[in-house]
């Protein structure tokens, strides 16, 4: 499973960084950043779909 992130929709809430930040991290104006180039490991699957899920902009996606 690979997450991927749309910079462009992303809006800042950080919702993503709270549930999963292990997965994501914020830059200094506060937007996602990805801290997982690649497969996510199988523990972390979990909190991406997680992130995936709460996300308002849809800005998260797993894939496959």
């Amino acid at each position: 499973m690979r997450i991927n992130l749309d910079s462009d929709a992303c809006q800042g809430h950080n919702r993503c960084y709270m549930l999963a930040p292990e997965l994501f991290d914020t830059d200094d104006e506060g937007y996602a950043i990805l801290r997982v180039e690649g497969d996510i490991p199988t523990e972390l699957e979990e909190k991406a779909m997680l992130a995936v899920d709460n996300c308002p902009e849809f800005a998260i996606e797993v894939s496959d």
